[in-house]
């Protein structure tokens, strides 16, 4: 029995005499069924909704991701994930970017410490000037050391002379090998992309496929897109999809980079950095292991000699040596 039917009953004898009060009691009645036909209809609507919502869907859609380190001091960034099978790009969902990591604040003075490290840990200088020991000729004294009245001179190759040596000259190879932190060069990956975030030059998509190998079409991708002239494209793995391998290949100003080889000066070389999720996570994870890391580093200390950046191969001096067993003994 239905809640209007139970009214009907309980009150019909009440409101037997007064006309007034039963009209009224009529009209309640009759709003009470409208609604409850009301609800009944849009009840019906709701479940064919969430039929429509429940069926399956053809592109994953993806609407939370669980950060490693919890986010209590301000809220995670948000950001697209795309796909590359068109040019136009379909959306596949948010993404909850790590503020440790997204959402630093801009220090240009780690940057430059990254930037001049990557270009000087490797850079040798191979400039030599000859002693005047070291040069041919000049054994000879130019002139008596008395009665010419000249200046005293025992060789022309002294440094004072035209076509002499030079006194204090470079002495290379010399190498610029040195090793910034390690806090200092996380520190300086999070804030390169944090800067590529703020600046919306940060895509992330769910994989590198591309329908075709066809140059033209990656191009037209990232004019369609507003990429820039120079993409950076950032894996998970060095293996690389066939596609866009040779499409990159045929670019210029388009690069391929695995995760483990991300650095400060590639990132700020390109205007627009691709990175895959699958590479999202692996170096969010790393930075954030790194950055609430305790273990100690030790300090580094340069070893490397002039000798070690000789061109030659080393001598082999085993032969010369005397040995007082025979050689298949030792």
């Amino acid at each position: 029995m239905s809640l209007i039917t139970t009214l009907d009953v309980c009150l019909k004898n009440a409101f037997k005499k007064n006309s007034l009060t039963k009209a009224l009691f009529s009209t309640c009645v009759c709003r009470f069924q409208n609604v409850d036909s009301f609800e009944a209809t849009h009840s019906e609507e709701g479940k064919n909704v969430t039929e429509n919502l429940s069926a399956p869907v053809d592109t994953p859609i993806m609407t939370k991701r669980t950060l490693q380190f919890p986010v209590t001091h301000t809220f995670p960034r948000l950001a697209w994930l795309e796909s590359m099978k068109n040019l136009e790009g379909e959306k596949l969902g948010m993404l909850d970017l790590h503020p440790d990591v997204f959402a630093t604040y801009p220090r240009l003075d780690i940057l430059h410490k990254n930037i001049h490290w990557q270009k000087f840990y490797r850079h040798i200088d191979y400039s030599f000037e000859p002693s005047r020991a070291e040069m041919k000729g000049g054994g000879r004294k130019p002139w008596p050391q008395k009665g010419l009245g000249k200046a005293r001179h025992g060789s022309c190759r002294s440094p004072l002379w035209i076509q002499g040596a030079k006194a204090h000259g470079p002495r290379g190879p010399t190498n610029y090998f040195y090793m910034l932190p390690r806090a200092v060069r996380g520190m300086g990956l999070r804030v390169a992309l944090s800067c590529k975030y703020a600046q919306n030059d940060l895509v992330i998509v769910d994989n590198l496929d591309l329908p075709t190998s066809d140059p033209q079409f990656l191009s037209e991708l990232a004019d369609v897109r507003f990429w820039g002239y120079s993409v950076l494209f950032v894996d998970d793995t060095d293996i690389m999809p066939r596609n866009i391998t040779a499409a990159v290949n045929k670019l210029r100003g388009f690069s391929l980079m695995p995760a483990y080889g991300l650095n400060v000066f590639s990132m700020l070389k390109h205007e627009t950095l691709v990175i895959t999720l699958a590479a999202l996570e692996r170096i969010e994870g790393k930075l954030l292991e790194e950055m609430h890391s305790t273990l100690m580093e030790t300090k580094f200390v340069n070893q490397l000699r002039p000798e070690d950046f000789r061109s030659g191969p080393k001598e082999d001096t085993i032969m010369y040596k005397k040995f007082t067993k025979p050689i298949q003994t030792l």
